[in-house]
């Protein structure tokens, strides 16, 4: 058992999600960043998608009332075991009765804590994740919360710190595809994704990242019927602002889709902040 004492400004369950139901009308939610979450359960020896916690932009105290092991990855920042500084991306022992403080996050914007046998809070549709746009999930962390730890264990933890990325890059640059609704935006609309300088606005969460920069050219069609939606799809509202969708996005939409993330660029996309600029890359 973990006894939550901080929460931070925004912790959360996330495990690889509830895929497959979009068609019932559940989206998949799960961890925004799924190379952070993979990362941080095979460092402490769990399965893939187990659940971890969460933490945006880091404040996290935990109270460990058993001894274990976890592990952090995603966004960096100063954390400590006690009065010890505590590595990232290592396995880290708990021991009984230690404290797990995370300070503020100086790179990325979550940091994700893996635990062995990850948090066994109760499944909702086959998934521990909170999703925040339709509420399935257990609620944000509070102070005084305790949580479980399961026993779902796939190997040992790996003692040994994971190579991951010292730096941040200036502009994060995102790999996409074309959409399927080209025909609903004028012919250089590509192009002007490709070229244009966006940036993050504050109104971005876990539902969708929403840009600010060069507007995307739509062809005059009226409205399009609400149609399925992919985590990743770059839509274009009639301000022609690009939209984003991440985990926690709509299973449907009614804006024109003009590409769509590729997997590889999801990580990075769900650690821009408010402010930090983005671009995107077009391949065929």
């Amino acid at each position: 058992m973990i006894e939550v004492l901080v929460p931070g400004l925004l912790t959360l369950v996330e495990d690889g999600g509830r895929p497959g139901l979009a068609a019932v009308g559940v989206g998949r939610s799960g961890a925004a960043d799924p190379a952070a979450l993979r990362l941080g359960n095979r460092l402490v020896g769990n399965a893939p998608g187990a659940a971890a916690l969460e933490v945006l932009l880091g404040g996290l105290e935990l109270h460990a009332l058993q001894t274990t092991v976890v592990a952090l990855t995603g966004a960096r920042g100063p954390a400590w075991v006690d009065d010890a500084p505590a590595g990232h991306g290592a396995a880290l022992r708990l021991p009984v009765g230690s404290r797990l403080r995370l300070g503020a996050a100086e790179h990325g914007l979550r940091t994700y804590v893996a635990v062995r046998g990850g948090v066994d809070v109760p499944a909702v549709l086959g998934s521990r994740s909170a999703d925040r746009l339709s509420g399935l999930g257990p609620a944000p962390l509070a102070a005084g919360d305790l949580l479980p730890v399961g026993q779902d264990t796939r190997g040992f933890p790996e003692p040994d710190a994971a190579p991951t990325a010292e730096s941040w890059p200036e502009r994060v640059v995102l790999p996409v595809v074309p959409g399927p609704r080209l025909d609903w935006f004028a012919a250089d609309a590509l192009d002007v994704l490709a070229r244009g300088d966006y940036r993050v606005t504050p109104s971005s969460d876990r539902v969708a990242l929403r840009l600010s920069g060069p507007p995307l050219p739509r062809a005059d069609r009226g409205e399009l019927p609400s149609e399925g939606l992919v985590v990743g799809a770059v839509q274009a509202p009639p301000d022609g602002q690009p939209v984003v969708f991440g985990p926690d996005h709509p299973v449907t939409g009614g804006y024109p889709v003009l590409a769509v993330v590729r997997a590889r660029g999801l990580s990075a996309a769900a650690q821009l902040r408010p402010g930090d600029p983005v671009g995107f890359v077009l391949e065929r």
